[in-house]
């Protein structure tokens, strides 16, 4: 007798739907799985087997039945343990060991020894899937049933284990569907508080928050760009319902969603260390996993010692820094990964970190300072939007008593201005000044004859490379947001060219 059980496959960020066919017939005992299994499908026979006969049910190697599963379509790379669940029900349905209708409904989940289902990777991915395919239930394990539960339209039913589904599956016991519930983040801190001094700093920051811009702070050790750095990820505004949707099914892939609250409203802040190899940092491997690049997506990714990173994984951030996605080419598939980030980029002006500092004596010889600030030059810098210093902060600035409302100030303004982008733009794929291509920049960017003279003379000069100037553009846009004025001003042009570093 053969049997149809619907699942899903995982790929990249996207889901496909898989058909689970089985046909046992009388004949010699044996257990097949075909249609481009991974190892760990594979190995699923052994765990169905001990799950179904710990369930109380006869198991595959207990009868004399030539067993074979079929997963459909069959030209596709199947990875995972995700199908344990369909496959054994499957067997069931065909061993007429049980009976339902398996129309309408999806099922996954990977089955431990005793019959225990366990958490999957990519239920989100799944859930929206599922829904966009007209199918009205997705069955799967209870930790992930509140994550699939943010997708509306579709019945979420939690399971434990094999004998309870197929319990609910036959109408023996009703499960009651889990409701989506979103628990609102109060009581964020603006860790900008705590930084005193660096005043022009902060300005910088207010404007990279504002507007997405990409920033390299330089300054001694110590001087605090790590703190500036994390600073900014406070001052950024919540996700909205999509944002949040968006950044949460790549948090859902890694199968690192908390239980009790797992929608992500808060835009993430990565900084990996730079011992960290290119798949970590862009993405890769098997099964496939997003790198930082994409974990920061409508976040913040932070390089700390921006020349120690590997000159390979410097090169390739191009692509990411200008699409805004990365693109993973297998040998079977073409997989593309968001990569929306904002960069933030701490270095030191040379390898002992003094270069031109005021109270210390720098111990490094030309070649090496040479060498050193080299990663800092060229096409990279080129596609960072600002640039400043970070100095010595004096002790009287240091001890200073902060000013709360200095720094809720600049974090309404930012909110502010992110909403002036986001009626902007709305309906054009895009909510940050930052994401202009040349198009929108010649729309929304004018400018007067003051403006147009200064700019003449960046670009003549050499000073300005055509993709500078319209990261320039991009910066003077947020200024004059910033300021909530339609037009860029004179000022504005200026401001924007003096983050601009010069190579």
């Amino acid at each position: 007798m053969s049997s149809k059980i619907f699942s899903a496959n995982i790929l990249g960020l996207q889901s496909q739907i898989i058909e689970v066919e089985s046909e046992c017939t009388k004949g010699l005992r044996s257990f097949s799985i075909v249609g481009l299994a991974s190892r760990s499908i594979e190995e699923a026979k052994e765990r169905i087997d001990s799950a179904i006969k710990n369930s109380f049910l006869k198991k595959p190697s207990s009868e004399n039945l030539k067993i074979i599963i079929n997963l459909a379509p069959a030209d596709t790379k199947k990875e995972g343990a995700i199908l344990d669940l369909p496959i054994a029900l499957s067997y069931l349905i065909g061993s007429k060991q049980a009976r339902f209708n398996p129309e309408d409904k999806l099922i996954i989940g990977e089955l431990s020894l005793n019959g225990d289902v366990r958490k999957a990777r990519g239920a989100l991915i799944i859930a929206i899937k599922a829904r966009e395919k007209g199918f009205k239930e997705l069955i799967l394990p209870k930790e992930n049933a509140r994550e699939a539960a943010l997708v509306s339209g579709i019945k979420i039913v939690g399971i434990k284990n094999l004998k309870d589904c197929l319990a609910y599956l036959e109408g023996k016991i009703e499960i009651k569907a889990e409701t989506k519930i979103i628990k609102p983040i109060t009581g964020l801190l603006n860790e900008l508080v705590w930084i005193q001094g660096q005043e022009y700093a902060k300005r910088a920051l207010e404007i990279a928050a504002a507007g997405g811009h990409n920033l390299i702070m330089e300054g001694p050790p110590g001087t605090g760009k790590t703190m500036l750095a994390k600073a900014m990820a406070s001052l950024l505004p919540q996700l909205n319902e999509e944002e949040s949707l968006e950044v949460t099914k790549i948090y859902s892939l890694l199968g690192s969603l908390e239980e009790e609250s797992p929608l992500i409203s808060i835009p993430p802040f990565r900084a990996p260390h730079h011992t960290s190899s290119e798949a970590a940092i862009l993405g890769g491997g098997t099964p496939l996993r997003p790198g930082e690049i994409t974990l920061a997506h409508k976040g913040i990714l932070f390089l700390d010692e921006f020349p120690e990173f590997h000159r390979n994984i410097l090169e390739a951030l191009r692509q990411p820094l200008e699409e805004g996605e990365i693109t993973i080419l297998r040998s079977n598939n073409r997989i593309s990964l968001p990569a929306k980030f904002s960069l933030i980029i701490a270095a030191n002006p040379c390898p002992c970190g003094f270069y031109g500092d005021s109270e210390k004596d720098c111990m490094c010889n030309s070649s090496q300072i040479q060498m050193y600030r080299r990663k800092l030059s060229g096409p990279i810098i080129d596609r960072i939007d600002m640039s400043i210093t970070v100095p010595r902060i004096k002790f009287d600035k240091l001890n200073a008593k902060s000013n709360p409302e200095d720094a809720e100030r600049i974090k309404t303004n930012i909110a502010r201005t992110r909403a002036i982008q986001s009626h902007r733009f709305v309906g054009q794929g895009i909510s940050l000044n930052s994401e202009m291509n040349i198009e929108k920049i010649k729309k929304y960017c004018s400018f007067g004859k003051d403006s147009a003279e200064i700019l003449k003379i960046a670009v003549d000069s050499g000073k300005l490379s055509p993709r500078s100037y319209h990261r320039l553009l991009k910066v003077a846009r947020t200024i004059a947001d910033l300021d909530q004025s339609e037009q860029i001003l004179f000022s504005h042009i200026s401001e924007a060219i003096a983050y601009r570093k010069q190579n």
